[in-house]
């Protein structure tokens, strides 16, 4: 089934060859069918809002494609990007599990294919299937060491290079290398970049075109081209 946003919609788990063995993709089939029933399947466009910071829970998104940006604004208008959501992952489990209002807003960067799931239907799910149960404790679980990760990176971290070196370590991480370096897909802009590390558009222009000069990385386009890992180890202390 084709939708307007250029995506070719899955809407049975049960049969989606997206599958991995993220949270519920990797569930055992009676508990899958379950899930397929309580569902909702939908295509958004890119820059659609799924639920903003503050908001009471209606229930949870899964990501089968594209990417999402989940955000936190200050009072005077600064946007921290606290994570880009890949497929298989969930979105507003803490909230709705805890019915609290979403801590985050999560933002669509790209066309996307999302299933939605009620909050009284996923409560009940959970306590009528103990696998899923433990796939969203273990989900919370890389939730908040995510989060740790984040904040001991900005905490830690003394300047923008440095930051932006150890974001960069961190895409790196699990990919092969060739005689030219390492070549990563990066879809996100010099904005969103800086709203990732805490900085401005302005410093992580300048910062890559410094790590350029040096041949320690090129990002040119979408391609991120990690030319000297040794040198973005040092600027971290690793």
């Amino acid at each position: 089934m084709g939708s307007p946003y250029g995506l070719e919609l899955v809407e049975n788990c049960l049969i989606c060859k997206l599958r991995t063995d993220s949270f519920f993709c990797g569930l055992p089939k009676a508990s899958l069918e379950a899930f397929e029933k309580i569902k909702f399947t939908a295509a958004y466009p890119a820059g659609a809002v799924l639920f903003v910071e503050g908001q009471s829970p209606r229930g949870i998104y899964m990501l089968c494609k594209g990417r999402v940006k989940l955000s936190t604004t200050s009072s005077d208008g600064k946007t921290l990007i606290l994570k880009i959501v890949q497929p298989g992952e969930v979105l507003g489990l803490h909230a709705t599990v805890s019915n609290t209002p979403y801590e985050i807003t999560a933002e669509s960067g790209q066309p996307c294919q999302l299933n939605f799931i009620k909050r009284e239907d996923f409560l009940r799910f959970l306590q009528q299937h103990g696998d899923a149960c433990l796939r969203a404790a273990q989900h919370l679980s890389r939730d908040c060491q995510s989060a740790y990760q984040q904040i001991r990176s900005l905490g830690l971290s003394h300047s923008a290079p440095e930051r932006l070196a150890r974001l960069l370590l961190e895409w790196s991480h699990g990919e092969g290398a060739d005689e030219a370096g390492m070549r990563i897909k990066v879809a996100l802009t010099h904005e969103e970049i800086a709203q990732i590390i805490g900085t401005s558009r302005e410093t992580v222009t300048r910062t890559l075109a410094d790590f350029r000069k040096k041949q320690i990385a090129v990002l040119k386009g979408s391609t991120l081209m990690i030319r000297n890992k040794p040198a973005l180890e040092r600027l971290v202390g690793a």
